[in-house]
């Protein structure tokens, strides 16, 4: 695998921690979250479907290294968490509260999500992340919309 794609699928090396890499690699991505600045709906649906993209293509090259879904591969956790916090608020207390509760969702993975991993290639490793994100952003959602009350 060549260096850029092995950046893009460990998430700037985030898989290579020894512990938790999928929550190295969310915690990478929040932290990437709160340098952005605040995304249209047209910049959020770009930004997403780049990141789909690179990630499904990311993912595949890692399960051809590493086998199926492995470790090292976290592009997925980054997708699913930015899934997770598209079109919300920018904040960081929501951010914390996205990256807790989508860590939580990806490991119960909520249906579909586990069967959709196996689905072929990178997009199997890809969508369960994305399943686990649509549902904390509509928690997340909703928990706004309770505290505007």
């Amino acid at each position: 695998m060549n260096f850029p794609t092995r950046l893009i699928a460990t998430g700037f090396f985030a898989g290579y921690s020894a512990f938790a890499p999928g929550t190295v690699g969310t915690a990478v991505a929040f932290v990437i979250y709160c340098l952005l600045p605040p995304l249209s709906l047209f910049s959020w649906i770009a930004f997403l479907t780049l990141l789909f993209a690179l990630g499904v293509y990311a993912a595949s090259a890692g399960e051809s290294v590493w086998g199926k879904d492995p470790a090292p591969v976290v592009i997925d956790e980054m997708i699913g968490f930015f899934v997770t916090m598209c079109l919300l608020p920018p904040s960081i207390g929501l951010g914390i509260a996205g990256f807790f509760l989508f860590r939580a969702l990806d490991i119960v993975k909520p249906p579909p999500a586990r069967r959709l991993e196996a689905l072929p290639g990178g997009c199997g490793v890809v969508m369960d992340d994305i399943v686990a994100g649509v549902y904390g952003n509509l928690i997340l959602r909703g928990a706004l919309a309770l505290w505007d009350r």
